[in-house]
């Protein structure tokens, strides 16, 4: 009865901590993925620049705003 009770915790914790590592791997590459566009469109007209840092800003906070919910989401699992 005891382990299993110990076994169910230890994979409650494993699953937080799986979820809480894919959070953070996909927000690392969803802002990979945006500078690399950014660079792309910069390098083709130089002249969008500032509209183009600023979408690029807002973009890369939404994507950490839905990591870190994910990854508190994960923890609040335990």
């Amino acid at each position: 009865m005891i382990t299993t009770l110990l076994a169910a915790e230890g994979v409650a914790k494993l699953g937080a901590a799986v979820g809480a590592g894919l959070a953070a791997i996909g927000a690392g590459i969803g802002i990979g993925r945006i500078g690399g566009s950014a660079m792309d469109a910069m390098a083709r007209q130089p002249e969008v620049i500032s509209k183009l840092m600023t979408n690029m800003i807002i973009a890369a906070a939404l994507i950490e705003g839905v990591a870190l919910f994910a990854a508190v989401i994960a923890f609040m699992c335990l």
